[in-house]
């Protein structure tokens, strides 16, 4: 079994071993499609001690209790979390960006669990945000903990974790499609043909898990065919989008500036942000929780227009708060009910001034949906594919497009506003490189550029010692004393130094050989060659080591890749 488990990482250095990525992919959608029901039970059974049927009807409470259940909650929450190091307080969707770009994707379990526990807590108190952004962080950091047990490479890891956040979507939604993009487009930010094939399986694998365990968007929501009654309607269309972009923009701003509270202590951060949800509960009920039972409500017109319009800006307020001070929370869902309400209220507005030619209200909600969530993700291809797969309709394609792009234009050219994950990262002053150079090193494992003809060899070598090496002249040396790495030399350099010596029954000590010496430090044999060159230029080195771990836990030196052979790689394949 180990020697079996040996050859296929040895299989998944190799980036297009397409057979490899598949057995991944699929092992990668079963674990998130099941790690999200989990998220999804876990809900449900803690809003139902507080008599909150399915998690969703909040709107049943007593008025008292809906002020009361999300500020109680949220401060218990606060509580939790102040007994946290802030490391482990980063979660959802720009924990796995920074981590997938940063520690090339290696997921922290504590992490996981404090995604797990925490949102689901949050979202059962009646939380404004929505669970797609913990399912994807569960996912990928479930399927990266595997491939960390199993020792996996980390090129294959980084495919995992996309694997995880792909299913994530899918399993939420029922929408292999748009998991595969959004996985493509938001996380990994790159489209290859040996990285589509293992998302895809997985997608497909989640999706099939939650169809057979009764979750995702086919019990979500009921949405009844829809179609463009006339052309004359493509102005309104636009007109839609560009309102769903001017809300994602206000909620982006909004966020970012609740993020600049991040100084305060995290239990005054959260008491806020539930007293701030419940107070607005007080107003509009249908503020609390994920809110999928609104929207459906929305799509089947049982919701009058100034109802929409306030459900909308409460939707917003709340959960851009939330999302902004940093709760284990989601902000997809609840851009898709802001983007519903909006749709919702402009096509009853078009009902009321052109009845004959204003499509049915539903049209406008589900194109209002798609423009919030391709704007607020800046992946308008997840979103436009996400409304084709909820609706089973192409004709829907052509007017979400137009919305589509104008909320995105909108958002981006007129206000000035990246995505809601990027704006984070951006004020967390983290940068993610997405350039075809660094998402080549980042896919391409070190031991394809590795040289593998290096020798440990003591700084005081002895007589005995120093035949086999001029004998068998390898291509690196390292040299070491008391089991530390001192420097790294050219192997013909010494033997050429060896030889032009008078060796006497003392050890030579090659600390004094007038050689050209190349600094080193150690990476693990799982990584990657952006990790090597990060590695290289972080300690300020010429070349790492690589190493792997032997029989008793002992490492074992791999071989050796200097700065000039990454280059040299890099222009050889650009």
């Amino acid at each position: 079994m180990y020697n079996l488990l040996g050859r296929y990482r040895r299989s998944l250095t190799n980036y297009e071993s397409a057979l490899s990525y598949a057995l991944l992919g699929i092992v990668g959608g079963i674990v998130s499609g099941l790690v999200v029901l989990a998220f999804e039970l876990a809900i449900r059974e803690l809003a139902g001690l507080w008599g909150v049927a399915g998690g969703e009807d909040f709107e049943s409470l007593p008025r008292w209790l809906a002020f009361a259940l999300p500020t109680a909650g949220a401060t218990l929450l606060g509580l939790a979390f102040w007994a946290l190091r802030p490391e482990d307080r980063e979660i959802g969707i720009v924990h796995v960006l920074s981590r997938m770009h940063s520690h090339y994707g290696v997921l922290p379990w504590r992490n996981a669990v404090v995604q797990f526990i925490g949102g689901a807590f949050a979202l059962a108190t009646g939380q404004s945000g929505g669970r797609e952004g913990p399912g994807v962080h569960l996912g990928g950091a479930a399927n990266s903990l595997i491939g960390q047990r199993l020792g996996l490479p980390n090129n294959s890891l980084r495919v995992l974790v996309a694997c995880g956040t792909a299913g994530g979507i899918a399993a939420a939604f029922n929408t292999p499609l748009a998991g595969v993009i959004f996985a493509m487009e938001v996380i990994i930010i790159e489209y290859t043909v040996a990285g589509f094939i293992p998302v895809m399986m997985s997608a497909v694998a989640a999706s099939a898990v939650s169809r057979n365990l009764g979750i995702g968007g086919a019990g979500l929501f009921s949405i009844p065919a829809v179609e463009l009654n006339s052309l004359w309607e493509i102005p309104y269309i636009i007109l839609l989008g560009v309102c769903c972009g001017m809300a994602v923009a206000l909620f982006i701003k909004a966020s970012s500036l609740a993020a600049r509270l991040g100084h305060w202590p995290v239990v005054v951060r959260f008491a806020l942000a539930g007293l701030l949800t419940g107070s607005l509960a007080l107003l509009v009920p249908e503020v609390l929780g994920i809110g999928y039972d609104t929207l459906d409500a929305a799509l089947h017109g049982e919701i009058a227009l100034l109802a929409l319009l306030t459900i909308a800006a409460c939707k917003l307020l709340a959960t851009s708060f939330s999302c902004g001070v940093g709760m284990p929370i989601g902000l997809i869902g609840p851009n898709l009910i802001i983007g519903a309400c909006l749709g919702g209220a402009l096509g009853i507005g078009g009902q009321m001034v052109w009845p004959e030619l204003a499509s049915h209200q539903t049209l406008y909600i589900v194109i209002g949906m798609a423009a919030a969530m391709g704007a607020v993700l800046s992946a308008p291809l997840a979103a436009i594919l996400a409304v084709i797969e909820l609706t089973q309709s192409i004709g829907i394609a052509m007017p979400a497009l137009l919305a589509i792009v104008a909320a995105n234009l909108t958002n981006t050219g007129i206000f000035r506003q990246r995505s809601a994950h990027q704006a984070v990262l951006s004020q967390l002053q983290r940068n993610l490189p997405d350039d075809p150079l660094n998402q080549l090193l980042h896919r391409t494992d070190v031991t394809s550029n590795m040289e593998m003809s290096v020798t440990r060899v003591p700084a005081l070598l002895a007589v005995s010692a120093s035949q086999p090496l001029i004998n068998a002249t390898p291509a690196w040396c390292l040299i070491h004393r008391d089991k530390e790495d001192l420097y790294l030399v050219n192997g013909k350099d010494l033997v050429t130094w060896l030889q032009e010596q008078e060796l006497t029954e003392e050890p030579a000590d090659l600390t004094g050989a007038g050689i050209r010496r190349w600094t080193v430090a150690s990476v693990p044999v799982q990584a990657t060659l952006r990790q090597a060159m990060d590695t290289i230029r972080g300690s300020t080195v010429e070349a790492v080591c690589v190493y792997g771990r032997g029989s008793g836990g002992n490492r074992v030196l791999q071989g050796v890749v200097t700065r000039e052979s990454i280059e040299s790689f890099s222009l050889s394949q650009l």
